[in-house]
């Protein structure tokens, strides 16, 4: 043990969950990272993994992934400075939970404390293990009820593991504490189609929030009790990208197809709805109840939320709710109690969104990557745009979050090409880099190294 605490010591930062410390995307103790790399250039190794798109985190000499195999749910602990697999473990489970392609079993990101390492699947639950490899706890959850699957990673605070499920029906979030594994609080949420990863906020007094984006609004919760403590309305339906903070702004994009300014569409209240539709007065509305003006653009699953083919009043209303709704980024300053939608949202920006990847702040500006690779700098402090241009070379959709350290952007594409800006509201392309193969995972970031997995494998890059 002594060694192992030794080892972990040698390492000067840790990237310890989804976008390193509290999700912010950035090293700020690196210095030399290579601008040009790729799968023979500037690999310090290069270690075969199983399918997944969950990405690295760092603790000491660790990396921590999860990954799946059959019905095994995975969870992978590699040797920092070599890539050697020290230890594998595996949760057997053939529970398959509804999934859109893209989503994966092992999609969400574990999290670490430096002693142990949380991990969460939507087949199983949560789970912990020791630096080691020595099972901690194990915790069921679900089923979910989920239109694309539940995805958000796990965060820790305050000696807690927290986890956001925000399904279609039986929304909510959790508290368990980090090391019995034992629920500390669990609260509802009137949320559907979540997929985002919350975040930690400490304020200057009182006990750690944790701010978690939903369905047309972000609500943060005492860490103590679960109880809420303020919220920010006007958020769009399904939020993928996770929040960052920056000082004591908060800042959030969130995307969903139907949303974007000038394609709101006003619909009648639920009773007015059932007066004219409901013809046989059963209380539901059926798809073929409906007049055409009133039918949704997508697919009667996505409103449907309990899955039994007709309409509620409750599902009906989120429908509603969803055409008003505008896609936005959002500056919001942190605090406050209650409702401070009026008093605390600084700016929105509502052009060229990103669906999944996470805003970045870096130097006083925000940097937005949407899908077709269009890349847009926004001013921090009042959300004018700085730049906005499309990646050329890398014109593709992107999943994975931005990173920066030392001036640089790092961002990586689906069809696995990680083109490298400089961190300036007029950026430039420095490098595209290709791996010729898919990249869902976000880089992980610390000691002059980049993480970068692929869908077969797991890279160091550094300068050689």
């Amino acid at each position: 043990m002594r060694a192992l605490l030794l080892s972990l010591a040698a390492w000067s930062a840790d990237w310890p969950q989804l976008r390193g410390p509290n999700g912010s995307g950035l090293c700020t103790t690196c210095a030399n990272l290579p601008t040009e790399f790729g799968p023979s250039k500037n690999v310090v190794w290069k270690t075969a993994v199983p399918e997944g798109k969950s990405s690295p985190v760092l603790a000491g000499n660790r990396i921590f992934l999860t990954a799946s195999e059959g019905e095994d749910l995975l969870t992978i602990a590699l040797d920092r400075t070599t890539g050697k697999i020290l230890w594998r473990r595996a949760i057997r489970t053939p529970k398959r939970e509804h999934q859109n392609p893209l989503n994966h079993r092992a999609a969400p990101t574990p999290v670490t404390d430096g002693k142990s390492v949380y991990v969460f699947f939507a087949d199983f639950g949560l789970a912990a293990y020791g630096i080691d490899g020595d099972e901690k706890w194990r915790l069921q959850l679900g089923p979910f009820n989920s239109q694309h699957g539940i995805v958000a990673s796990p965060v820790v605070a305050s000696g807690r593991v927290v986890l956001v499920s925000d399904g279609d029906t039986d929304a909510f979030i959790i508290a368990v504490d980090a090391a019995s594994g034992k629920i500390a609080w669990k609260r509802p949420r009137e949320v559907i189609n979540g997929y985002s990863t919350p975040i930690v906020y400490q304020p200057p007094k009182g006990p750690a929030q944790v701010i978690a984006p939903g369905s047309y609004q972000l609500t943060a919760y005492s860490i103590e009790d679960g109880a809420t403590q303020w919220l920010v309305r006007g958020l769009t339906c399904q939020p993928k990208s996770a929040p960052v903070i920056d000082g004591e702004t908060l800042y959030f994009s969130g995307w969903t197809p139907g949303n974007d300014a000038g394609e709101q569409v006003d619909l009648p209240v639920f009773t007015e709805v059932a007066a004219k539709a409901d013809t046989n007065r059963d209380g539901k509305l059926a798809q073929s109840e409906l007049p055409k003006p009133w039918q949704p653009t997508g697919t009667w699953r996505a409103i449907d939320l309990d899955r039994d083919g007709f309409l509620n009043e409750r599902e009906w209303t989120f429908f509603r709710t969803r055409r008003a709704s505008r896609n936005a980024a959002f500056a919001i300053k942190l605090g406050g109690s209650g409702d401070v939608t009026n008093t605390h949202v600084r700016w929105r920006y509502e052009k060229s969104l990103p669906d999944v990847p996470t805003p970045l702040v870096y130097d006083d500006v925000v940097f937005l990557f949407r899908n077709g690779g269009i890349a847009t700098s926004l001013d921090a402090k009042t959300g004018a745009v700085v730049k906005q241009s499309r990646l050329t070379g890398a014109i593709e959709d992107y999943y994975a979050s931005p990173v920066a350290a030392a001036g640089r952007i790092y961002i990586a594409s689906e069809h696995g090409k990680v083109v490298v800006l400089s961190a300036k509201g007029d950026w430039e392309i420095l490098a595209i880099n290709d791996f010729d193969a898919p990249i869902y995972a976000t880089p992980a970031v610390a000691d002059d190294r980049l993480f970068i997995r692929t869908s077969g494998a797991l890279y160091a890059i550094g300068v050689q």
